[in-house]
């Protein structure tokens, strides 16, 4: 099978034209990234910086044999941290349970109890599908209005930029994360992934699951469940 590769254009002109087109598919395609740095440029920090804030919202990251992943632990232990030090008062973890042997959420609940925080103050969020999910779903169904965020830095921008955009006055913690593989495939994922966010951040749509309000986090912050 003979396949014609592509021909570039002969004329001076015609090369121009070409790399100027390359030039505006590469600024558009950046224009997302810059929209979340924009957007975020003095609203993020370490644990020692987060601001006193009553709840505090963890995004799932993955579990290795039921137990959270050494990601997902570490956005944990941060916000075991806060609750220690008397930052914030409730956790609402939100995750991914699409299928029964498959549950985010409870598993951030059990490692969260294990390191000291109490199980009356965490909430969970069963169809926390993706960030845009997540943030909506924080601000309709469990009513938060300000939160502290909490991811590793390669997400934490879109995660601040997408709540903020859902109504939750935000505020990120990115957490300290090893340069590996995931940590390289999870920064090349952000350029793309930008841009799915500043369609969610204009267009608004629902979350893949929305359903009735729930009283979780009100009854948390009372101190009871």
């Amino acid at each position: 099978m003979n396949i014609r590769r592509p021909r570039l254009p002969r004329t001076r002109a015609g090369r121009r034209r070409l790399v100027q087109a390359v030039m505006a598919g590469c600024v558009l395609a950046l224009l997302p990234s810059t929209w979340m740095w924009v957007t975020t440029a003095d609203r993020l920090g370490t644990t020692a910086d987060a601001p006193r804030t009553e709840v505090a919202v963890v995004f799932g990251a993955g579990l290795w044999d039921g137990e959270p992943s050494p990601y997902l632990a570490h956005r944990l232990d941060a916000a075991a941290t806060l609750y220690r030090e008397g930052r914030i008062k409730v956790v609402l973890v939100t995750g991914d349970n699409s299928r029964e042997d498959y549950d985010e959420p409870d598993a951030m609940r059990a490692y969260l109890t294990k390191h000291g925080v109490p199980d009356a103050r965490i909430v969970s969020d069963y169809a926390g599908f993706d960030t845009w999910d997540s943030c909506v779903r924080a601000k309709k169904i469990f009513g938060v209005d300000r939160a502290v965020l909490i991811s590793q830095g390669f997400h934490i921008r879109r995660a601040v930029a997408l709540c903020e955009a859902a109504g939750v006055d935000s505020y990120g913690v990115g957490v300290a994360a090893k340069h590996d593989v995931t940590w390289y495939y999870g920064g090349a994922r952000e350029v793309f992934a930008a841009g799915k966010a500043a369609l969610d951040a204009v267009f608004e749509p629902d979350p893949r699951f929305l359903g009735p309000k729930e009283q979780g986090v009100t009854r948390a912050l009372a101190g009871g469940r």
